[in-house]
């Protein structure tokens, strides 16, 4: 092939030679832009200018004005974290560091880091970035850079499995100073404006706890001070919002080490504010025309071998033996209700058939990655399962879409979405992966969706729309998904029959509108600040005696808002504390009462905005109560109809 064809990001093509790069792409556009290439991403993934292009790429080229500009400049400036750490300690042993969401991390063997020589490496970055290093990538043996890591078995490891087969490796150098790394990368260490070193902890080689214990020393980098200080400002903001400290103040959950990692325990507040949840999202499924069923915690290992999870997903698994027959805790909830479908015979009348469950799932996370409710061992998902005619597959996926953003709009949360393609670990063959991954591809253009491409990032048995839920602060968490699966019916061997009297294959919707309650609710937590909206606060009215000759009255009062969680605080306290506490605890309304509004019958009213009104009737009030919770409110108008 001596001609390839690239696809750009506005749908026109690009005839390149078969041999062309990311940087020879560019400049065919144009000499500006190409000047101007810093990286591209072909196929949805990030890659360093000098990197191949293949006929039929979807090809986008970075700058730096372009999103992915940040990324490449974090990953430069782990470099010059790595740099700075050899400087003082050329015995540290350099494994790998990317850049994440919020920076980037490294991680390295045989150090022991304290809080001075943090402060002395981010002062030897300052004087890597301000000598304004070129960063320059050189191609290389790979047989001479594992002599070079001869005393780094980390290096071994990528050379020998990531680069295996390769006959050369890319190297980035800067002044004297070099790393084995595919890029991409900023052209000068100058071109960082800022960076901090933000934390020390400790990782497992591999993310496996049987592997070398690791020393993962965090940063963050940016391309101004300024920039640099509005997040470090968003992070001390955030450390005030922490769920796991927001949730200790509101009594809703604890993780006791007693109970085992990742197994979180629910306080009567906090299983309040998820039962709200709960019939939220029941009140939608069955709305959308769904049934209810529910499957066991466990089952036996012939059921996971069928699903395909035996052998895809076993080291994230549960198992134990019971009678001589291997168990294990179900991770996920779709083979119980693919085993629910093939208890009975369908028609092409019958579907699509909808289940749903809210299932606890169990999976075997690494201990240094459990966190709080971000990451457990044992979650519950709000778990549906379609089984729909391929014909009808868009127009339910169009459905779950609906669905998902009519529940985002109740939490005044904005929401990115993306589609997962198929991962490494995978079954089914690639016809019916392109299929799918199609037919998800067009709902999302079609209906006008912007969307990025996660390449790899799919379930092991189909592609999916991931949404991600961007929170108060600005951060981003993994919420909802619809994935598609044409692989589970083959193995469970499903079939309806068609209009022909012929058996047919259904095909399989999984989709979550939460994602998984725990997840849900500490996004939540951080993005109200424990400030629930009225319909979640697992207190929403506190009644405030101004003295105990008003106690009868509030409790008169208290009855009359029964259908709500109303509490009378009846301590010996001054009004005044007690409507600061009333504040500390983060109550709706709070309601005080005395002599007066015991005579005409009314209260007065003080909202969590600090907001007044006096002599308000109990009926209005309720009334306002009934609105602001049946409409599921945010942020309400001060006792407005």
């Amino acid at each position: 092939m001596s001609e390839i064809t690239v696809v750009l990001p506005d749908g026109s093509e690009l005839s390149l030679p078969a041999d062309a790069t990311v940087e020879d792409a560019a400049y065919e556009i144009g000499p500006g832009l190409g000047e101007d290439t810093v990286a591209g991403v072909v196929d949805g993934e990030l890659v360093a200018k000098e990197a191949p292009v293949h006929d039929g790429a979807h090809l986008e080229i970075v700058t730096d004005q372009s999103d992915e500009y940040l990324d490449v400049l974090r990953h430069s400036a782990a470099h010059v974290f790595a740099q700075a750490l050899n400087r003082r300690d050329p015995e540290a042993k350099l494994a790998i560091g990317p850049p994440t969401a919020e920076g980037f991390y490294y991680d390295v063997a045989n150090v022991d880091l304290d809080e001075d020589d943090v402060e002395a490496i981010e002062a030897e970055m300052d004087d890597i970035i301000e000598a304004d290093y070129d960063i320059e990538r050189e191609e290389r043996p790979r047989e001479e850079a594992l002599e070079e890591f001869e005393d780094n078995r980390f290096k071994r490891e990528i050379l020998n499995e990531e680069a295996a087969g390769r006959e050369t490796v890319s190297f980035y150098v800067q002044d004297d100073w070099e790393d084995l790394c595919e890029g991409p990368h900023v052209e000068s260490t100058g071109e960082i404006g800022a960076v901090s070193l933000l934390n020390v902890s400790s990782s497992y080689w591999r993310g496996d706890e049987d592997n070398e214990t690791l020393t993962r020393v965090h940063g963050t980098a940016f391309e101004s001070e300024k920039d640099l200080e509005e997040f470090l400002q968003m992070r001390e903001e955030a450390k005030e919002r922490d769920h796991r400290k927001i949730g200790q103040e509101m009594n809703l959950f604890s993780v006791p080490d007693v109970t085992g990692p990742g197994l979180p325990l629910y306080h009567p507040p906090g299983k309040t504010v998820l039962q709200e949840l709960e019939n939220y999202v029941n009140e939608l499924n069955r709305d959308a025309g769904y049934d209810q069923v529910e499957t066991p915690h466990l089952f036996r290992t012939e059921l996971w071998k069928q699903s395909g999870h035996y052998d895809n997903y076993r080291d994230d698994m549960f198992l134990l033996e019971v009678n001589d027959e291997e168990y294990g805790l179900k991770p996920m909830n779709c083979p119980g209700h693919a085993t629910i479908f093939d208890q009975s015979s369908w028609s092409y009348r019958d579907l699509p058939m909808r289940y749903f469950e809210n299932g606890k799932v169990y999976r075997k996370e690494q201990r240094g990655e459990l966190s709080g409710l971000s990451r457990t061992w044992a979650f519950t998902i709000d778990d549906g399962h379609l089984f729909v005619k391929p014909e009808d597959i868009e127009r339910e996926v169009r459905a779950i879409m609906d669905l998902i953003f009519e529940l985002i709009g109740h939490f005044d949360l904005d929401a990115t979405v993306a589609l997962a393609t198929r991962p490494e670990k995978s079954v089914g063959s690639d016809e019916i992966w392109e299929s799918a991954e199609e037919q998800l591809r067009e709902v999302l253009e079609s209906d006008g969706y912007d969307y990025d491409i996660e390449p790899g990032d799919g379930a092991f048995y189909g592609p999916k729309i991931d949404f991600a839920f961007t929170d108060a602060l600005g951060r981003s968490w993994d919420g909802p998904t619809v994935q598609l699966d044409f692989n589970m019916p083959e193995r469970f061997d499903l079939t309806y029959t068609g209009e022909d009297n012929e058996d047919h294959r259904p095909v399989i919707i999984h989709r979550a509108l939460y994602g998984s309650y725990e997840r849900m609710f500490m996004v939540l937590i951080e993005h109200f600040d424990g400030q629930f909206p009225l319909w979640l606060a697992p207190e929403q009215v506190r009644i405030l005696p101004v003295s105990d000759d008003s106690l009868g009255y509030a409790h008169r009062v208290k009855n009359e808002l029964g259908e709500f969680r109303v509490e009378v605080e009846d301590r010996d306290w001054t009004v005044g504390r007690k409507i600061r506490q009333g504040h500390d605890d983060r109550v709706p309304y709070m309601l005080i009462v005395g002599s007066d509004e015991e005579e005409t019958g009314t209260v007065s009213v003080r909202d969590r905005f600090e907001r007044e009104a006096d002599s308000v009737g109990t009926v209005a009030f309720r009334e306002h109560l009934e609105t602001e919770r049946d409409e599921k409110t945010v942020e309400p108008d001060f006792l407005e109809d």
